[in-house]
């Protein structure tokens, strides 16, 4: 695990190229940054630009051709199966698409990663658990929900429910793929808030893949701008309050009438 200070992520001229079309340009060329323990880094870029790439790098889901990926302080393509596994318990992640399991509760949907880890010997007790499982439902305001099932949920209700599951095991890195794409305004400010919150509760490094600029000026620290699967150019951010994000009314206002 990271200490204060030093990188979580360090990518070291990475280059990750897919299929056997002669010409065919790499998904990822020449990479080389870092993300340093307690950032909210943010990876932008139009489609095709690698993103999905760099954060299959990050999880050890692909390997570089070239160069190295460090994470936690591993270098990640020399990880055995079981030492990846390991990596992967301190790694959260939370996809576009939030795939609940519809016949379970909120509760044991959000406990699923603990009751994973029983098969390894590091189980909690059922209190703890339940404990756990009402601390992080609270932080993401669905303590209320707790005994619902998915299809009674709102879409960012969904949302939250898989941030939580993420969180349950309080992961040192959190990545996040497009996690508010398909959300209103006001309904991703809730998510911005929990993603925020992560980083200022938990310690939380998160990484974010948006097309979203406004989510990006709302919480990120620095952004990596990704085009044709080259570094383009990193971004310093000065934050706005994800508060202050324009309400559905007045974002229909403002891309209608404008």
């Amino acid at each position: 695990m990271a200490t204060p200070g030093t990188a979580v992520v360090e990518f070291a001229d990475v280059t990750k190229a897919f299929g056997d079309h002669a010409g065919e340009p790499p998904a990822l060329r020449d990479i080389t940054l870092r993300i340093d323990r307690g950032e909210v880094f943010g990876v932008i870029g139009e489609s095709g630009a690698g993103k999905s790439t760099f954060l299959r790098l990050i999880n050890g889901l692909t390997s570089p051709d070239t160069g190295t990926v460090t994470v936690l302080g591993e270098r990640v393509a020399r990880l055995g199966r079981g030492q990846l596994r390991n990596l992967r318990r301190d790694i959260g992640v939370v996809f576009q698409s939030v795939d609940l399991l519809s016949s379970q509760t909120v509760r044991r949907n959000v406990a699923l990663p603990l009751r994973l880890r029983r098969r390894t010997g590091a189980a909690l007790s059922r209190a703890e658990e339940r404990a756990a499982v009402d601390e992080v439902l609270d932080f993401v305001g669905l303590a209320h929900r707790a005994d619902h099932y998915p299809a009674q949920l709102s879409g960012g209700e969904k949302q939250r429910v898989g941030l939580a599951r993420a969180l349950i095991t309080r992961p040192s890195l959190l990545l996040c793929d497009e996690p508010t794409s398909s959300l209103d305004t006001s309904t991703t400010a809730d998510i911005l808030r929990v993603l925020d919150g992560a980083r200022t509760r938990y310690g939380t490094t998160v990484v974010v893949i948006t097309h979203d600029l406004d989510v990006v000026k709302a919480i990120c620290d620095r952004v990596a701008l990704l085009e044709r699967g080259a570094l383009r150019e990193l971004f310093r951010i000065r934050k706005t309050d994800y508060r202050t994000l324009p309400n559905y009314y007045d974002q229909v206002k403002r891309e209608l009438l404008s």
